[in-house]
C-alpha cells in the first residue's frame, strides 16, 4: 500500500496540478492548476470536501464531497475525482486512495459512497468493482444518464 494523507491548504498547489493534469489527459476543459488550487483551499476551508494525496510526488489524488443523506441518518460520500499520474499506474496507488476513502467514510459514519465513471474507463471500473461497488445502469437494468446544466 502507498502512503495516503489528508491534504491541507499547503498541499493545494500540488493538488491543483494533479487535477489540471487529469483534465488535460482526457482533453477536458480546465481552469488551470492555480485556479484549482485556490478553489480547493476555499472548499476545504468550508468543510464538506476532503482531498487525499498519495505518494511522494504526490502521484495520486482523490477528492470527496460529503453531503447529508436524504434517505438515512448517515452521510453520503461522493467520490468526485480519483486520479493517478500515468507513470505510476498499476502500482496500487489508485487502490490505496480508494481504500483510504472507504476507511474514512466508514469511520465518519457514512452509509454510502457513490461515484460515476465513463464506460470506456475500464481500469477505473475494474478498480471500483473489485472494491465491492455495484454498478447500476438503472433499477430495471437499463442505461443510466447523468445530467448537468452550467449556469
Amino acid at each position: 500500500m502507498v502512503d495516503v494523507r489528508t491534504a491541507g491548504p499547503e498541499d493545494a498547489p500540488a493538488a491543483g496540478r494533479l487535477l489540471d493534469a487529469f483534465n488535460r489527459e482526457y482533453d477536458a476543459a480546465t481552469p488551470g492548476a492555480d485556479w484549482l488550487a485556490q478553489r480547493l483551499v476555499e472548499l476545504m476551508g468550508r468543510g464538506g470536501t476532503l482531498v487525499l494525496l498519495a505518494g511522494d510526488g504526490p502521484d495520486g489524488i482523490a477528492v470527496v464531497r460529503v453531503r447529508p443523506g436524504l434517505w438515512s441518518a448517515g452521510d453520503e460520500w461522493y467520490l468526485a475525482e480519483l486520479y493517478v499520474v500515468p507513470g505510476r499506474r498499476g502500482e496500487g496507488i489508485g487502490r490505496s486512495l480508494l481504500t483510504a476513502v472507504l476507511n474514512r467514510a466508514r469511520a465518519g459514519g457514512a452509509d454510502l459512497v457513490d461515484l460515476a465513471t465513463s464506460e470506456d474507463d475500464v481500469a477505473a471500473r475494474g478498480l471500483y468493482e473489485s472494491a465491492g461497488f455495484t454498478r447500476f445502469e438503472d433499477g430495471d437494468g437499463g442505461l443510466s444518464f447523468f445530467y448537468e446544466l452550467e449556469l
